[in-house]
């Protein structure tokens, strides 16, 4: 399992169990606590009518007093009250009072007149003096039919003289309370939602992080050119930091004890050679013989050094991850002075170049890089070419691009040939003579057309051959 999805699993659980306790306890709170409230309210109720009744229990004319009247026109109102959504239509409040013995001398639902209720919670505890509230079943049956009684004493100085209870039915308190419920579960639901989907993108973001490192390891790890991806977060900065240096100081040393033992295996031969030469300078020779030795070791010597050369400007290429700038290069005025400075050679070997490049077609890139892949190019192709042959130079642009394409009038590159051009020190042999390069121009030229993100293809065509560079264009 990907580590983004382990990790978005285990915050899903964390997250989850979490939202579902915190949300269910919650939840199984609203009911008691609504509840609550309205016998906190039904206790000032309870004591302000036991103020409002207390003269005429005490003058015993309390059933020829307004208030039976009162009471039952009290029942038959109706409030058309909107309550945070919920439609109130009736009142829902039973009020009864009893003497000092618990008989019931007023009830607003008028069934209870006359009875007994001395054995009632609300008024037997009311009437020794502690708070009365209780919550009886209308129907034994219904647990959703309770109604919770509150009652307040009837006081005649420091006397009780009667009890006066409120009632109100549970049930009238259900729709807010699923009203709450509802509202609170949309909300825990949308919460819980949001911290998941805050979850699932941290989750993603630091996947893609580490799958940027990884591709980026990967690709150093094949010798690919990579460029340190751009992360955000101190850490996974630091991380990315941490394998650059360390890509660096490997690729460094790896870097060195390649190149030593590629140098000290192809200055084997030229060495030789000016050893060799030496060595029958020494001793006595005629002059032309000594002049051909002496020929033999300043070629020699060139060839080390051009060697050499190629394979500092190969390095300087091969380590860099990127471009040091980004300019606008003509491509036909860089041609133009690269074939200006092949005159006397075109000239010797009475070539025909034809420049067909289009003037204005620019291409971004490292002015001088270009001008080296185009020199080694070009350099490339007059070696091969025949004497009185013909060369010639032409561009097109598409899908943003440029594609330099350098025909040279040649002989088939062998197939075996065509899929190593590019390697290092892979060369064919030159025509008249058989003389053999360095074999490093090639791999050069590819080295800085993947370094400006382009490519380099080298096919055989009618006639000769065809070189085609392509580099992004300006």
């Amino acid at each position: 399992m990907p580590l983004g999805a382990r990790i978005f699993l285990v915050y899903f659980l964390f997250v989850g169990l979490a939202g579902w306790f915190v949300l269910s306890t919650v939840m199984d709170e609203i009911r008691p606590g609504v509840r609550q409230s309205t016998e906190e309210t039904l206790v000032d109720t309870a004591n302000l009518l036991a103020e409002i009744l207390r003269d005429e229990v005490k003058a015993g004319g309390l059933a020829q007093s307004r208030l039976p009247a009162l009471l039952e026109a009290y029942g038959r109102r109706q409030p058309q009250a909107q309550i945070w959504g919920v439609e109130k239509t009736q009142v829902n409040h039973r009020i009864y009072v009893t003497d000092a013995h618990g008989i019931v001398l007023l009830d607003s639902s008028g069934a209870a007149v006359g009875e007994d209720y001395s054995r009632w919670n609300d008024v037997l505890l009311t009437l020794r003096g502690q708070y009365g509230a209780r919550s009886s079943r209308e129907d034994p049956s219904d647990p959703d039919s309770s109604v919770m009684y509150v009652a307040a004493p009837i006081k005649d100085g420091e006397r009780i003289i009667g009890v006066v209870s409120v009632a109100k039915p549970n049930r009238t308190l259900q729709p807010y309370i699923e009203r709450s419920q509802r509202r609170l579960g949309w909300l825990g639901a949308g919460l819980i939602g949001l911290g998941l989907l805050i979850g699932a993108l941290l989750s993603w973001w630091l996947s893609a992080s580490l799958r940027k490192l990884t591709r980026y390891a990967q690709a150093v790890s094949a010798g690919q050119r990579a460029e340190l991806p751009s992360l955000r977060g101190g850490e996974l900065t630091q991380l990315a930091q941490a394998l650059e240096r360390m890509r660096t100081e490997l690729e460094g040393k790896a870097y060195v004890e390649r190149y030593v033992h590629t140098l000290t295996h192809e200055l084997k031969s030229p060495l030789a050679a000016i050893r060799g030469a030496a060595e029958l300078l020494g001793g006595e020779m005629p002059a032309a013989q000594r002049q051909r030795f002496v020929g033999n070791i300043d070629q020699e010597a060139g060839r080390m050094q051009q060697l050499i050369e190629r394979l500092l400007h190969l390095a300087q290429v091969e380590q860099r991850q990127g471009l040091e700038e980004r300019v606008r290069v003509p491509l036909r005025g860089l041609l133009e002075a690269l074939l200006e400075q092949q005159m006397a050679r075109i000239a010797r070997a009475s070539l025909r170049v034809d420049n067909q490049l289009p003037a204005g077609l620019d291409v971004w890139g490292e002015r001088f890089l270009l001008r080296q892949a185009l020199a080694n190019l070009l350099d490339n192709a007059l070696d091969f070419t025949p004497p009185g042959g013909w060369l010639r130079c032409s561009a097109e642009a598409r899908d943003g691009r440029v594609e330099l394409r350098l025909f040279n009038q040649a002989e088939a590159i062998p197939d075996y040939a065509l899929a190593r051009l590019c390697e290092r020190f892979y060369s064919l042999p030159r025509p008249g003579g058989g003389r053999k390069s360095s074999g490093l121009g090639l791999n050069f030229v590819s080295e800085v057309a993947q370094l400006h993100g382009g490519a380099l293809r080298i096919g055989n065509v009618e006639g000769g051959v065809e070189v085609v560079l392509s580099l992004p264009r300006a």
